[in-house]
């Protein structure tokens, strides 16, 4: 009964169904029939006696598909593959002695597994885009907005609030070449038989190998592929499950980096993810706004990332020509990889399309600690003055410490530059120490780095690109 099954929280909450759709068992058994129809076919043009018939029949009992009766041939079969080949048979009996004609498991298996890699990173390539446009959005907007800078966690120089998001930004970037190198990289296994040495396709077309090559080009380019693999086992490398894995990781890096810097800015109050008009922070404590979505970003991207794991120790055991205990771990590891980072990704595009920034918050933050971003500056104009450069610095250093050890006490505003200014020893006012201190040029070049990034780097990804997907809902 169905309210017996564990609900899997990344298909029934988190994941698009887009997404879940590509590891549904009925789309499995209807790609699997589609490379069957298209193995009889091509053998069939290419010369092997296969009636028209069997290849009618095909098509027509396509969709003909029975879950519940495919299981119960597997059970009785105790093999996956034959239960579908044993239920096509069944609803097309015209072509059941042509079906799966010379090829083995994989050949529906794996060649589906690599249409899954396929339609997966086009899905997820679209949400980074998708991402990455909001994001961006975002950056532009406040590309000069100053804010307190952190190395350590600890206050640092200033730096503006759009070129933090650059920062973000650049991550998934990264992430967006890379899925596209590996999106490019994919090949079909092809028709290669049972230990990948073609031997049964000879067999099958009379010694005839470059009937054996076109057969296999032809499927490739059928399924949208470029070409096959240069040599395989049974399998096609597990190498190109690590592969996309690794670069579906690094989306788990990119986007738990940026849930995390949000918790904590929301925590600062500076900035905030978007909080529906209905929605409840916490049962008990009515007015917290807790940053729910990135702190799921964080939750999920820690799963994704030790996928990567998973797939480099898969790949690693493929004993000789190939062993079967890379297929359960496969059945869980490559769709919660994909369904993963499809979820981070309709977050994360939630987030930077829905983010909030508390600007006299963010003021008072940076203005808590700004004068003592300027000590160097300070000492300079002192100098300058007719000051000698170590009495000012032991100065300085009293009068931070002084206001630092205030501040610690409670004090909500920083009274070190009314010490430097009562100092006579500087001969600076508050006017020169304020001038000093002016946030917006403290920031650099943050402004134009963002600029530069964006008109550079970002804005050219979307004047070739379609546009990306409508942004998905976040579901809870």
């Amino acid at each position: 009964m169905a309210e017996r099954h564990y609900p899997h929280p990344l298909i029934d909450r988190y994941a698009s169904s887009e997404m879940a759709a590509i590891f549904s068992p009925r789309m499995q058994a209807l790609v699997w029939r589609d490379l069957w129809i298209a193995l009889a076919e091509e053998e069939r043009a290419l010369g092997v006696e296969i009636p028209n018939d069997a290849i009618v029949a095909m098509h027509a009992a396509r969709e003909q598909i029975d879950l519940d009766r495919i299981a119960v041939i597997e059970r009785d079969l105790r093999h996956d593959v034959m239960a579908h080949v044993h239920h096509f048979g069944e609803v097309a009996p015209e072509a059941r002695k042509y079906i799966h004609l010379g090829a083995t498991s994989a050949f529906v298996g794996d060649n589906h597994g690599l249409i899954q890699h396929q339609q997966g990173l086009d899905i997820v390539r679209d949400r980074l885009l998708g991402t990455i446009e909001d994001l961006a959005a975002f950056a532009r907007e406040q590309a000069a907005e100053p804010t307190l800078g952190y190395t350590h966690l600890q206050p640092a120089q200033p730096t503006t609030i759009g070129k933090r998001a650059c920062l973000w930004l650049q991550d998934l970037l990264f992430d967006l070449e890379q899925i596209e190198a590996v999106r490019a990289e994919l090949r079909f296994r092809g028709a290669r038989g049972t230990t990948g040495t073609e031997a049964t396709f000879l067999e099958l077309f009379d010694g005839d190998g470059e009937k054996v090559d076109r057969l296999n080009e032809r499927l490739a380019a059928r399924f949208g592929f470029a070409g096959t693999y240069d040599v395989i086992g049974q399998t096609y490398p597990r190498k190109v499950d690590h592969r996309a894995l690794a670069v579906l990781a690094g989306i788990g890096a990119s986007t738990a980096r940026f849930g995390h810097d949000i918790r904590i800015l929301q925590a600062f109050g500076e900035i905030e993810e978007p909080f529906g008009k209905h929605q409840i922070g916490s049962s008990a404590m009515p007015y917290k706004r807790n940053p729910m979505r990135s702190e799921r970003i964080c939750a999920l991207a820690r799963h994704l990332c030790t996928l990567e794991l998973d797939a480099s120790w898969t790949a690693s055991v493929q004993w000789f020509e190939r062993t079967l205990d890379d297929s359960a771990n496969r059945r869980i590891s490559l769709p919660e990889g994909y369904l993963s980072a499809d979820a981070l990704l309709i977050l994360a595009r939630n987030v930077s399309a829905g983010l909030v920034v508390h600007p006299a918050v963010v003021a008072r933050r940076l203005g808590r600690a700004l004068p003592f971003m300027v000590t160097e500056e300070i000492l300079i104009a002192g100098v300058r003055r007719g000051g000698d450069r170590q009495d000012l610095h032991e100065r300085v250093r009293g009068h931070a410490l002084a206001a630092r050890e205030r501040l610690d006490e409670g004090a909500e505003d920083n009274d070190f530059f009314a010490r430097i200014a009562d100092d006579g020893a500087f001969g600076l006012g508050m006017e020169d120490l304020r001038a000093l201190a002016d946030p917006h040029r403290l920031v650099g070049r943050s402004a134009r780095q963002v600029e530069r990034f964006l008109t550079t780097r970002i804005d050219p990804l979307f004047e070739a690109a379609d546009a990306p997907r409508p942004a998905e809902e976040v579901r809870v």
